[in-house]
């Protein structure tokens, strides 16, 4: 399941208006495995590379996350305005630079996943304290209901107390493959999100069309 290429051309759905979603044809997730005895050097190089690549051409957002229950792991989201700016992106000197010097301080490669816009909508005002960011795969011939399903649960998820951000994005190579990225005021709210009617409801939709584990991250932003 990993990508062998160190490319942190990182990144998920970041948005931070409606104008600039709109922006947005192209989405990446990068998820990092720092060694655990170099945390804190891979989060120093993860910040000041996603700080450089929101100043490229053709970015939307960029945003790092870093694990609450595993803090080595990472995990990079970003929209950009299409395929070409992501690819520039990654021959820019900052990325090559990041590349090479992460190397030392990693557990495992890096994985990017190349996505479009299943459901995705600008951010709501507010501080998000919770994020997560979940891989749901599906069985091929359950790939069009897959789809119906995980786009109705972001469309009522949105409504729940305490949302910032739902976005599910579909890789480009694997139409079965989706990620959804959540954010939410607190922990609290998550929990009550995770409990709600329509949450469960599609998780019991979902136990005949899995292909793999519910794979969900939980994640805090790293400023």
């Amino acid at each position: 399941m990993r990508l062998s290429a160190l490319l942190l051309g990182l990144a998920m759905t970041a948005v931070g208006t409606a104008s600039a979603q709109a922006q947005a044809a192209f989405y990446t997730v990068t998820y990092v495995e720092a060694a655990p005895s170099a945390t804190r050097q891979a989060t120093a190089l993860l910040k000041s590379y996603v700080a450089a690549g929101k100043k490229d051409g053709g970015n939307v957002s960029l945003e790092l996350l870093k694990g609450i229950h595993r803090p080595t792991w990472f995990t990079v989201v970003g929209a950009w305005k299409d395929q070409k700016a992501f690819e520039a992106h990654l021959a820019a000197a900052h990325s090559k630079d990041m590349n090479d010097k992460i190397k030392a301080h990693l557990a495992a490669p890096n994985d990017t996943r190349q996505h479009t816009a299943v459901s995705a909508d600008a951010a709501k005002s507010g501080k998000a304290n919770v994020c997560a960011v979940t891989h749901v795969d599906v069985i091929p011939p359950q790939r069009e209901p897959g789809t119906a399903a995980v786009k109705q649960l972001a469309e009522d998820s949105r409504k729940h107390t305490g949302n910032i951000r739902y976005d599910v994005l579909v890789q480009t190579n694997r139409a079965n493959h989706f990620t959804v990225v959540e954010c939410w005021k607190d922990r609290k709210t998550f929990d009550a999100h995770v409990e709600a009617k329509e949450t469960k409801a599609f998780r019991d939709k979902l136990v005949s069309m899995t292909g793999a584990l519910y794979d969900e991250r939980l994640y805090k932003a790293v400023d």
